[in-house]
């Protein structure tokens, strides 16, 4: 169980859980970010973006940030990595950097419209890019995937 509570342990430090409080502290952490108190259909959306940061289709974080710096929005993306102030995003911005279809899917997965899930995703990919690269810049060896996928599977 060592190297289960070292991940955990790693992940939750990541993603900004506290001492005691584990995965909960992290999952309310990142659900809170989400939901803005809504709460309602929310961890579907979670689950989907945690899946598409994780490796998925696009590469996972890296490619998030690769193709965000393809479409000119570098400057923006490299904001939420570094340890500086997040800049801002907005939902034509996010439909850019993520590209029309994978906007048509996540929206299709979760259920609600394009425009919904762009308006979502630019109030939460600052923040959990940002919770994921604490130490300003993506970490490496797999311990990213490997915490989103036990997050994943606590959701799913």
């Amino acid at each position: 169980m060592g190297l289960l509570d070292e991940l955990v342990g790693k992940a939750a430090g990541m993603l900004g859980g506290g001492q005691g409080e584990g995965q909960e502290g992290l999952l309310g952490e990142v659900m809170g970010m989400l939901s803005g108190g809504q709460g309602e259909g929310q961890e579907g959306l979670l689950g989907e973006v945690m899946g598409m940061l994780s490796g998925g289709q696009g590469g996972g974080l890296s490619g998030l940030v690769q193709n965000f710096k393809d479409k000119g929005l570098g400057d923006i993306i490299s904001s939420w990595v570094g340890t500086g102030q997040n800049l801002p995003i907005n939902a034509d911005q996010i439909k850019e950097g993520l590209g029309s279809e994978t906007i048509q899917n996540l929206a299709a997965k979760v259920g609600i419209s394009p425009d919904d899930l762009s308006s979502k995703l630019s109030e939460l990919l600052p923040g959990v890019v940002d919770k994921l690269t604490p130490d300003g810049q993506i970490p490496e060896g797999g311990l990213l995937e490997k915490g989103l996928e036990f997050l994943k599977g606590k959701l799913g």
